[in-house]
Order: structure tokens, then sequence, then C-alpha cells
């Protein structure tokens, strides 16, 4: 098994942005190339298996599943709510009972469900209740969701690991959810990452992340991801 010391998930508290404060205010963001980015249709996806997982700000959790070889695509959504049809303004307030998360089309082949579970745990700080660096709040909480029993126990078993190993020095906090429905996030959250390059929450928060994770997990990285 992988783990990360505890100093990898070094907060970005002091950063003044956050995945919400994009709802409130477009001024911080500069002039950004157009960007190509794939779009795959459901009957395109249909092969492949899927995952769901909830770490922070979907944007940063899309595109480091993105990174990850054998995964297809990542999509941005909400779950582990009750409500239906959430928007990203009610999500983003706290509004409702889900949260922000992502939809993993991946090929088993090539990526294991396991291996998709140490990417969760290993590319968020797992003991912070209700936040992911300067994003706080249930919307922003972690949770592992599975969709049969073999799953379930995959996931239980790797956090009973972590807790056993004391690799993070605190409790961990990531709930354990039976996935029951995903609702995929507007239009303009998708591919977020890549499509505002310019964004300040991404240039300080998103990327940082995604390359502590790539640092951290160099061979579980699509060949153009290093």
């Amino acid at each position: 098994m992988k783990f990360l010391r505890t100093s990898l998930f070094a907060l970005v508290a002091l950063v003044s942005v956050s995945c919400q404060s994009k709802t409130k205010s477009n001024s911080n963001v500069q002039p950004e190339p157009e960007i190509a980015v794939e779009d795959y249709s459901r009957e395109e996806l249909q092969e492949y298996e899927t995952a769901y997982f909830a770490s922070g700000c979907f944007w940063c959790v899309e595109a480091i599943f993105e990174s990850v070889r054998g995964v297809k695509e990542a999509v941005s959504g909400y779950a582990g709510g009750t409500e239906e049809n959430p928007t990203y303004q009610q999500v983003s307030y706290g509004r409702t009972t889900h949260a922000e998360a992502v939809e993993v089309y991946y090929d088993p082949e090539k990526v294991s469900f396991f291996e998709l579970v140490q990417v969760f745990f290993g590319s968020h700080d797992p003991t912070t209740l209700n936040r992911q660096g300067p994003d706080r709040g249930p919307q922003y909480r972690s949770i592992a969701f599975y969709e049969n029993e073999e799953e379930k126990k995959i996931i239980e078993a790797y956090k009973k690991a972590l807790e056993e190993s004391g690799v993070y020095g605190a409790p961990i906090v990531t709930e354990i959810q039976p996935l029951t429905t995903f609702w995929e996030a507007e239009d303009y959250h998708q591919d977020y990452e890549r499509k505002h390059p310019n964004d300040s929450y991404i240039t300080n928060v998103s990327i940082p992340r995604l390359n502590r994770f790539k640092a951290n997990f160099k061979d579980y990285l699509k060949e153009d991801a290093h």
C-alpha cells in the first residue's frame, strides 16, 4: 500500500479564494485562451466502469482523476444528499445535503477500483471535517461511495488500514455511503481546471493540489500527465 505523509496535505487556508467564490465575482479571472477539450457521449462511456468520490471542490477532484491511467472521463456533479435536481448555487452555499462529487469512468483492465480508492485518499486530507483547503461546509465533505458490497469492503478495508497505520495523525472522517443518485453539474463546471487555467482559485488551489498528487503517484499517471 502506498501511504502519504501528513505533511503532504498542508492546507491552503490563507488563500483568499474558494470554489464557492466563483459564484460571487468574476473580477479575479484573467483573459484565457481557447482550450479544446474532448467530450464523450454517454454511449461512448457505457463500456467503462464507474466510481464516485467527494473530496472538496469538484474542479480539483475531476482534474486529479482525469490524470490517472485507465480513467477515460471524470464528470463533476453532486451526490450524497436527498434533494432532486440540485444546482451549483444551492449546493455551494450549503442549501442542500449534497456534496460536490465526481463520477469517474474507468477501464478496470488498466486501473482497479482499489487503486482509485488509493487515489481518493491520497489526493486530499480525509481528517478535516466538512473542509478541504479554503473550502468549508458539508458540501465539501469527504465521501467514498460504493455501488456494491465488494466496493464497500474495499473502501472499508483501506480506510481501516490507513487508520491503523497512523499515517495521518488524526481520525479519518471520510463517510462511506451507497451511491443513490449522481446529479451532473452544469456544463460550465466540466473540465473547469483545463478551460480556466488563469482563474485565481485554479492557480492558487487546484493546480498545487494536482501537482502534489502527481509528485506522489507517478506510477498512476497517464503518459501525458507527467
